[in-house]
């Protein structure tokens, strides 16, 4: 009997163990459902000179282009109008756009590697606040594009004849618009952040009948507040423009838009101003951590504005040779691929930020550089050298090409006829060979009187560099089939 009640007592503890009732069940911890739910570093956590340097140098190379793109809206925030600065560059304050009317000078020091085959004109915009009206004229079958990039430096819209991009009106808007589409707007573009910059680019070839073409459609490219929309094609004359000062300290240069010992100051800003893409969560958390202590404590800020010093030196600096910028694609050039379409790709964007800031996204325009001559020696002016596309063998686009000279500064070396690219804008003027080739010559005096249509001067005995921009580029390009031509040494 004893036997048989201590088995049923038995049974009874296992019934009420596996009921969960005499026992506590196991817990599961669920995982997190979000990036918000992922806890980072606590608060007061103890952290070491060296952690300091690690977070900054990182956040220095991801943050460095966000901060250059910020301080140069912000240079030019508070204009009373469109108008022209130093009276070369297109320049307007937030809900508008400012244009040239013909190929910008070069004597601009605002940006790198400005091109000589398209109009320019520029306006950064601040859309929670100014949503925008863009205009586009009928361009019929001239090339233009207008890029649309957020605070990232990332398009976020495709606007232009290689997309299909019929003539009207368009709305440009930040992440906080609410609304409808008011009637007559063609379409809607939203950044994802609320400063953006509007870059329209219009083709036009180097005969003065084109250039007078040229003028009506440009003063219709006009961009102005949601508010003053009427639905009645607006035109400015922008030969009529104020000019502005140009900022001082860009020497020969470009203006330095990125100090390294203000960059932690202005860092917090940028951050609150463009919020993490997908997968960033954790990279913010973490640099704001090492932030946040910095305010605190004055030894983590000094350590900070010191790494910051050295970043600039050790791994901003050599980001503006362009060799060390894009992946190779054959005899000595480099391309980036992913250009305007940077996502996580934070080296890429510093070094374009740093060479040559605003490409294209690649479908609008391949950027292929080279620094070195056939056999690996840099580019000087103290040599002559010769670039040979072979028969049908120019790069492959349905807008049109061009290579581009650039001083040791990666701006315009400044020459008495004014030229500083060659290729489908002078196509009426250019030689072709007998076998159907074309070969240009870069170098620093004349090739010859018989020569000098296809001649690209360089600065004697200086360094320079050779850019080859791809509109609209073909399949061959994009996929890697088509190679640059080698530039060759002759003396």
């Amino acid at each position: 009997m004893k036997a048989k009640q201590t088995v049923l007592s038995f049974i009874s503890v296992v019934s009420l163990v596996l009921n969960g009732s005499f026992l506590a069940r196991a817990q599961q911890i669920p995982p997190p459902k979000s990036a918000g739910e992922v806890p980072g570093t606590p608060d007061k956590t103890i952290i070491t000179k060296e952690y300091v340097e690690t977070v900054g140098r990182m956040a220095y190379l991801w943050g460095w282009p966000l901060v250059n793109n910020y301080n140069r809206a912000m240079a030019v925030k508070d204009l009373p109008e469109p108008g022209k600065l130093g009276g070369v560059l297109p320049v307007s304050p937030p809900g508008q756009v400012s244009m040239l009317t013909d190929y910008i000078k070069e004597n601009q020091r605002f940006v790198t590697c400005p091109n000589q085959d398209t109009v320019y004109g520029a306006g950064y915009q601040q859309l929670n606040s100014r949503p925008v009206i863009i205009q586009v004229p009928d361009f019929g079958d001239r090339f233009w594009t207008y890029q649309l990039c957020d605070a990232r430096t990332d398009a976020f819209a495709k606007m232009g004849k290689q997309n299909g991009t019929k003539p009207g009106f368009y709305l440009l808007v930040g992440p906080n618009w609410k609304g409808e589409k008011p009637a007559g707007v063609t379409d809607v573009y939203r950044s994802s952040t609320d400063l953006a910059v509007v870059f329209p680019r219009v083709f036009q070839d180097d005969t003065a009948e084109d250039k007078a073409a040229v003028q009506p459609l440009l003063s219709q490219i006009v961009v102005y507040p949601l508010s003053e929309f009427d639905g009645k094609m607006k035109t400015k004359d922008w030969h009529k423009t104020p000019e502005f000062p140009a900022p001082s300290g860009a020497g020969k240069g470009e203006t330095k838009w990125v100090i390294p010992e203000k960059f932690f100051d202005q860092l917090p800003q940028v951050m609150k101003e463009i919020p993490p893409l997908p997968g960033e969560e954790a990279l913010y958390s973490t640099i704001q951590s090492v932030l946040d202590a910095g305010t605190k404590d004055p030894k983590i800020k000094d350590v900070l504005t010191k790494t910051a010093i050295a970043a600039e030196k050790d791994l901003i600096t050599p980001l503006f040779a362009f060799h060390n910028n894009g992946r190779p694609v054959g005899n000595g050039w480099t391309s980036p691929p992913n250009g305007a379409a940077w996502g996580v790709d934070y080296l890429s964007r510093a070094a374009t930020a740093k060479s040559n800031i605003y490409d294209n996204a690649p479908g609008t325009t391949r950027y292929i550089y080279t620094d070195f001559d056939s056999s690996g020696q840099r580019l000087n002016g103290a040599n002559k050298y010769t670039v040979t596309f072979k028969k049908d063998q120019t790069p492959p686009v349905s807008g049109f090409w061009s290579l581009t000279l650039y001083n040791a500064e990666h701006l315009f070396f400044a020459n008495p006829g004014n030229r500083y690219s060659l290729g489908t804008k002078n196509s009426k003027t250019l030689k072709i060979g007998d076998d159907g080739s074309l070969t240009l010559y870069v170098q620093s005096e004349s090739p010859g009187k018989e020569k000098e249509t296809n001649w690209l001067p360089a600065p004697k005995n200086a360094d320079f560099s050779l850019y080859i921009r791809a509109y609209w580029p073909k399949a061959e390009i994009l996929e890697g089939k088509w190679t640059p031509p080698t530039v060759n040494k002759t003396i």
